[in-house]
């Protein structure tokens, strides 16, 4: 008996300078990621970050999508100020493409604008944040809540649907990252708070589809960690069922 279609995840690729497997700079996708999406059953789909000049025509987008079951917005580098209505402040650092800023984006005001199931990390969840009118504080030099390269623990609201997702209300997550949610975007719920505040997972309780956005990087211990898993389990089962 044949199995049935994995559900199509488009994931925005990421610029990268170079690789070590290639003589000239690249578009990547994280392998963690895909391998968690692919335990999950979806079918990993890398897509060219296509935004001529820093923004992406909504149509186009919306034409490229079509074919997907379901979108991951994965981290990376930093939004600048600029996209949601500041000045750089002194000692802040942005190196995002101008190209990836406007396609994830765009993307995300389609998959919103749709009921297409969308799971957000890191960076993917500040551009929804972004998306939905939020802001986003910048890294400051000596700022003491330093979540770049730190496994902690973090708290889960209970009665939300990243608690029914993994199961507990205490996770431990992998963060990377030195941007953190400011002003939450429109509709957007908080789910899951740092020891120190941080904002570390978002939802939209109003929408239809499904969707969770979350500030670490879930693809990072997926493979031994349950609760981690589950979200792309629950994602890409969300995906094949077209909700």
């Amino acid at each position: 008996m044949t199995p049935p279609p994995r559900p199509l995840i488009a994931i925005p690729a990421r610029f990268a300078v170079s690789t070590s497997a290639l003589r000239h700079s690249a578009e990547i996708v994280a392998r963690a990621l895909v391998e968690a999406v692919w335990r999950a059953g979806g079918e990993p789909v890398a897509l060219h970050p296509h935004a001529p000049y820093g923004s992406a025509d909504p149509a186009l987008v919306a034409d490229r999508l079509t074919r997907f079951d379901g979108v991951v917005l994965p981290g990376g580098d930093e939004l600048p100020p600029a996209r949601y209505g500041k000045a750089p402040s002194h000692g802040g650092r942005h190196d995002a493409d101008a190209e990836q800023d406007g396609f994830d984006l765009a993307v995300a005001h389609h998959v919103l604008r749709t009921e297409l199931p969308l799971l957000a990390i890191c960076r993917g969840l500040q551009t929804v944040n972004v998306a939905l009118g939020g802001t986003l504080r910048e890294h400051q030099a000596g700022w003491r809540r330093e979540h770049r390269n730190l496994v902690h623990q973090v708290s889960v609201q209970p009665a939300t649907l990243l608690e029914l997702t993994v199961g507990t209300q205490v996770v431990t997550a992998s963060c990377f990252h030195r941007q953190y949610v400011d002003r939450v975007g429109a509709g957007l719920s908080v789910t899951a708070r740092a020891s120190d505040g941080t904002r570390e997972a978002l939802e939209l309780p109003s929408r239809r589809g499904w969707f969770a956005g979350v500030q670490w990087h879930p693809e990072h211990t997926a493979r031994h960690d349950p609760a981690q898993q589950a979200l792309f389990e629950a994602f890409v089962r969300a995906a094949g069922t077209g909700r």
